[in-house]
């Protein structure tokens, strides 16, 4: 598993985001790659292969040859270290709340259509058990 700080420090850099963006796609002969990366930031075929080799060090993208070419895939599990690593960094409280929001608009949906909710005190003037 790859680890996050090597997957973080791949991702900086915007050439290797706009690799793997294009990897989430699908499945990317590298020689695709290098045209997207020569259309977009204008570099060339060596400095794209750097850039492979560093997403492929860091765990983000695999290779395999077929033929004589060389076919790039997005590693799902690399983005997924840092999806948990950044769920440490969310509101503990912003589920909890949003059900609690829930709940408070059910019970405003019950008194407004008459029905009385088990938590609503008694009516006035009404015996209580």
């Amino acid at each position: 598993m790859p680890h996050v700080d090597a997957v973080l420090a791949a991702l900086a850099e915007p050439v290797r985001r706009r690799l793997l963006e294009r990897l989430a796609a699908g499945e990317c002969a590298a020689g695709d790659l290098v045209a997207l990366a020569r259309a977009e930031f204008g570099i060339s075929q060596p400095a794209t292969s750097q850039h492979l080799r560093v997403l492929r060090e860091a765990g983000v993208v695999t290779v395999r040859a077929d033929g004589s070419r060389r076919v790039y895939t997005a590693r799902t599990a690399a983005l997924a270290v840092v999806g948990d690593w950044l769920r440490a960094f969310q509101d503990p409280f912003a589920q909890p709340l949003d059900a609690l929001a829930t709940e408070l608009a059910r019970g405003r949906r019950t008194r407004a259509s008459g029905a009385r909710s088990p938590a609503d005190p008694p009516a006035a003037g009404t015996a209580t058990a």
